[in-house]
């Protein structure tokens, strides 16, 4: 139940070796400036671009995962340090491939692609060159920007240092004299467990400390992060930074603000289901913290072999190519499960150009660590999928589309709980809960953190200053249009801004959980129609990264552009309160 790294190198030593490499084919590229023109060295220079992308990538994530098992191993950090240093020499090196690209004319470049099938690989991504070409800027420009890539990293490098490396877990004493060790890892679990509501504000307040006692260094540390992507913005000539995310992959902003109106024109019915919880749950008031307060008591604890055996049972009446990616997914070697001191916190899926997939875990025996074991498979399968079907160039697929495997998996897992469980009251509530609280947290407050970095950026754009207390209203704002909730109220909660990482990491990643939520959901209903349609599923993880994402959904069936695909996640989820509704009544 641990990571198998030799399967990416047998030792350090073998990854020194590569690394090296690395750094001399890309010195070697760089050689290829003004000669690009010419067809042997244009077939040359894209024989190195394959080496590289297939490679850089394994190095850099051999380094990562070495260090997200242990963020305190100061060596490891260096690695990881080392490969940052590496991608920033690449950028400087190869910052005038895009500039000279444009400059050769995409007739000329057609005509090169046209007589070698290694130079078709690129063809589509030199599609994407020639669209962008109005935010490429001449070589001496690139080549300035190139030399700040690393330092326009650093927001999330300190983000980094400060939440997970400097952070001491806190010892708390409950009501009952116990002393327990609250860590991000575990928290969820104490706060869906402990029945006094004093506990349940402990075990919290223990969590967003952290970010109240740090709060005017993280506003520092996220306006470091707006005013790079502004930066971004005004360099390459866009209108906003919204549009600077979105251009590139062609996903029209009418995607993003038809996500965010409908999302908030439906808040009502998250009002309703708190109301509902508040009135079933006894309580007075309903905190954030007690959205993990279960509404009935039933079997709640599965061992992971337990967890991956639901998993697999609830695939078992789809294509048996679908459940062998699955099973392959979950492989021994490429799994690491439970939590450990300095272990990186949550999980996720990560896979190299024609490797197999790594899965980082902390799993801790809830049903809502089964939920997790089954979305990081699907990201895991849909990586394995491309990398069987598309050539190199054309594997990496968009964030986009990233989450559509993921939550295709959890729907799968939802409703084989419903069809297999007991149908007494408690089991039909606990589910219910589920899939509500899915709809909850994968579409609606994924897509409040959406308008929360839309609205910051454009208060950074409009130059107003970015203080604690400016990053802190958006939420408290936020959070009382969505829940009716004053989290000004909860001490530490809004800092919240704070505690989500793909805000420092990945901005305007967030609404993509949600629109793949709601891509996936309709995907699930054409299978559940017809579980032929799987076919479609699997088609549209086979395609990788070959066309946009946009178009990539489309052709599976679901259409983005419209707020109709967003509009019957509402509906999906009015008809679960309903019957939820009936069985707290039953």
């Amino acid at each position: 139940m641990k990571w198998d790294l030799t399967k990416l190198y047998p030792t350090l030593e073998a990854w020194q070796a590569e690394y090296d490499r690395m750094e001399a084919l890309i010195a070697t590229m760089g050689t290829y400036q003004g000669q690009l023109g010419e067809y042997d060295k244009f077939h040359e220079y894209y024989q190195l671009q394959k080496d590289l992308g297939t490679n850089l990538i394994k190095v850099y994530q051999y380094a990562a995962l070495l260090s997200d098992l242990n963020k305190k191993n100061t060596e490891n950090a260096a690695r990881v340090q080392k490969m940052s240093y590496l991608m920033s020499k690449l950028h400087q090196a190869t910052a005038f491939e895009a500039p000279e690209l444009l400059a050769l004319g995409k007739d000329k470049i057609d005509s090169f692609i046209a007589k070698s099938d290694l130079l078709q690989e690129y063809k589509f991504a030199l599609e994407k060159l020639f669209r962008n070409q109005e935010h490429v800027l001449d070589q001496t420009s690139e080549a300035i920007l190139a030399n700040y890539s690393q330092l326009a990293n650093q927001g999330s490098e300190i983000y980094t240092a400060l939440t997970v490396a400097d952070k001491v877990d806190k010892e708390v004493t409950l009501q009952n004299g116990e002393t327990i060790t609250v860590t991000s890892g575990n928290y969820r679990s104490y706060l869906a467990d402990l029945k006094d509501p004093e506990d349940r504000k402990t075990v919290f307040q223990a969590v967003f400390a952290q970010y109240k006692d740090h709060k005017n260094a993280y506003a520092q540390i996220y306006n470091t992060v707006l005013q790079s992507d502004i930066a971004t913005m005004k360099n390459r000539k866009y209108q906003s930074s919204l549009e600077s995310y979105l251009f590139r992959n062609n996903i029209p902003e009418d995607v993003y603000h038809n996500l965010v109106a409908v999302a908030a024109d439906s808040t009502d019915l998250i009002k309703r289901y708190y109301q509902m919880r508040t009135d079933y749950l006894g309580l007075d008031t309903h905190h954030t913290y007690d959205r993990f307060l279960p509404l009935a008591t039933s079997k709640s604890k599965f061992t992971y072999d337990e967890a991956k055996d639901l998993f697999f049972a609830s695939i078992a009446h789809l294509d048996e190519e679908f459940q062998a990616k699955a099973k392959s997914a979950l492989e021994d070697g490429y799994v690491d499960v439970y939590e450990q001191d300095g272990k990186q916190t949550g999980a996720y899926s990560w896979g190299a150009v024609n490797e197999h997939p790594f899965i980082l875990l902390n799993y801790d025996d809830t049903l809502n660590n089964v939920f997790t074991l089954a979305h990081e498979a699907g990201h895991s399968m849909h990586s394995q999928f491309a990398s069987e079907t598309q050539p190199v160039a054309m594997q990496n697929y968009t964030i986009f589309v990233a989450e559509i495997a993921s939550t295709f998996n959890e729907h799968n897992l939802l409703d084989h709980f419903i069809k297999n469980s007991d149908t007494s009251k408690e089991d039909k509530i606990m589910l219910l809960q589920q899939a509500i609280d899915d709809i909850l947290g994968t579409f609606y407050r994924q897509t409040l953190f959406a308008s929360y970095e839309l609205k910051a950026h454009e208060l950074a754009e409009q130059g107003e200053p970015i203080t604690y207390e400016t990053l802190s209203q958006i939420m408290i704002d936020l959070y009382q249009h969505y829940y009716d909730i004053d989290i000004t109220a909860e001490d530490g909660k809004e800092f919240v801004w704070a505690y989500i990482p793909h805000l420092f990491y990945t901005p305007f990643y967030v609404y993509q959980y949600a629109t793949s939520f709601a891509a996936s959901l309709k995907l699930y209903e054409l299978v559940k129609d017809d579980p032929a349609n799987i076919k479609h599923h699997i088609n549209l993880l086979k395609s990788g990264g070959n066309d946009y994402p946009v178009n990539q959904v489309k052709n599976a069936g679901v259409d983005l552009t419209t707020k109709e695909a967003f509009e019957a996640v509402v509906h999906r989820l009015e008809e679960l309160l309903d019957e939820l509704e009936v069985a707290l009544k039953e």
